[in-house]
């Protein structure tokens, strides 16, 4: 028999392998009933769930003998490990059959080293929908907090979390990735709010539900701006909405109530024009307000042949676009020194934890 030792272990569904309107159903509503659920699985002492609008990531800490541990990675390793969290995942969430027939696929499942490196990776920055945001380092420090105070991490998470902020805060500080971040929904609001201003008594929609029309949420909440979403398919409205808030209506009503709204955002991925002069000519002929109508698609989904009805105005990605892309470019250059920093203290963290062993 081998010694006892611990493994550490990160199971993650992101906004990198399924669709965010998509994500809603592995989402858990109990995040701390969740945790214990999963420290019932055999050999499981500690568990920490991050749940953000772009991921959800379980870290388990099991004592396992060292000779029967396998890479998680190889198909072996799965068979140990991958069954019993998908089983305790599955009868959490609202998962439908074709996704638990595909949770192979969409699950991403590591240990160890790899494990330290993603969470270094995450706190720094680097591996948000927006590189360097502060949201997902906020909801890493909050996560940790509130297993700990539960009393669902222990010795070997707690020792991982505060070591990676403390790491965390000095690369965001000595290389200021995080500063000046901004995302495309943080521009994009920022000009209609200087185009038409943006109050609560202005009606509010979002067509889409990929990244972009995410970013939009997120900053309309931040705002406290109430909104309605609207996708070709209620299902992924409902989705979105789900973790990012909104009401979810389906697209042909959306067209039939065009008029009731004062700003409208568009970003979706479609190949065709979504919004066409025919559509929604005979609801707005008639309007009295004027519409602000802000098209982040690309490539552009709203006909330009709109602006000839009456109170319509109508903006493009580009009218945003430079903006944001000057603040990515500003960051990207600042990737490989916090790429250096981790690179140098992984291996230092690693030895840290090891020595928990003992």
């Amino acid at each position: 028999m081998g010694q006892i030792s611990f493994d550490v272990m990160n199971a993650r569904v992101t906004f990198k392998n399924i669709p965010i309107h998509a994500l809603s159903k592995f989402t858990f509503k109990d995040v701390n009933a969740a945790c214990e659920e999963f420290k019932k699985i055999p050999g499981v002492d500690e568990c920490v769930i991050i749940q953000t609008a772009s991921r959800v990531e379980i870290f388990t800490v099991s004592n396992v003998e060292t000779d029967d541990s396998p890479d998680a990675r190889r198909a072996e390793g799965k068979a140990l490990v991958l069954n019993q969290i998908k089983d305790t995942w599955v009868s959490l969430s609202s998962l439908e059959q074709i996704d638990i027939d595909h949770f192979d696929q969409t699950l991403e499942l590591y240990k160890g080293d790899d494990v330290y490196l993603h969470l270094l990776r995450l706190a720094s920055g680097l591996d948000s929908v927006v590189v360097g945001k502060q949201e997902v380092f906020d909801e890493i420090i909050l996560s940790h907090a509130k297993a700990k105070s539960a009393g669902l991490s222990g010795h070997v998470l707690n020792k991982l979390f505060e070591s990676v902020i403390r790491l965390a805060i000095r690369m965001r500080d000595t290389t200021g990735i995080s500063k000046d971040v901004v995302s495309l929904g943080d521009v994009a609001v920022k000009l209609v709010e200087e185009k038409a201003g943006l109050d609560s008594k202005k009606k509010v929609l979002i067509i889409g539900t990929g990244e972009p029309a995410a970013m939009l949420a997120k900053t309309l909440n931040k705002k406290d701006v109430v909104f309605d979403v609207a996708s070709r398919g209620i299902e992924r409205a409902t989705g979105f909405t789900t973790i990012l808030g909104g009401t979810p209506l389906d697209f042909n009503d959306v067209l039939a109530g065009f008029d009731k709204y004062d700003i409208i955002f568009v970003a979706t991925t479609s190949d065709y024009f979504l919004i066409t002069y025919d559509r929604i000519r005979l609801v707005m002929e008639e309007k009295k307000k004027g519409t602000l109508i802000l098209d982040l698609s690309d490539p552009r989904t709203v006909d330009e042949g709109i602006t000839v009805l009456p109170g319509i105005k109508l903006l493009f990605r580009d009218q945003v676009a430079e903006i944001f892309e000057e603040s990515v470019k500003a960051r990207s250059g600042v990737v490989p020194a916090v790429e250096k920093i981790i690179e140098k203290e992984l291996p230092i963290l690693s030895a840290r934890m090891k020595r928990l062993d003992s």
